[in-house]
């Protein structure tokens, strides 16, 4: 089998991630819209939690526009630019789909 250079590796994980969080986020919203859910293993319970939160937007703009109460913060970002143009099937089994059928 050929191995995946790290860069195509990180890519397809960062696709399959993004595919999880929208179908995690499609859940959300119908676990929200309906009473609490109970399945085979596990179930629902929604809670409501609150938290104070700083808004620095409220501060008089004298405060909030000087430089002094600023500071930089450098961090490092990771991309994944495609090279070329891909096809689906490019690798078999790829992308995992849940609706697929079982490969023995």
């Amino acid at each position: 089998m050929h191995k995946l250079s790290p860069a195509d590796e990180l890519a397809e994980i960062r696709a399959e991630m993004a595919r999880l969080k929208a179908r995690e986020a499609a859940l959300r919203a119908l676990l929200l819209s309906q009473e609490p859910a109970v399945g085979r293993w596990h179930r629902i319970e929604i809670t409501e939690q609150r938290a104070r939160v700083f808004d620095a937007r409220l501060l008089p703009p004298h405060i909030r526009d000087n430089p002094a109460f600023w500071r930089e913060r450098v961090t490092q970002v990771v991309k994944c630019l495609p090279i070329q143009t891909r096809t689906v099937g490019d690798r078999p089994g790829w992308p995992i789909r849940r609706d697929a059928p079982a490969m023995h």
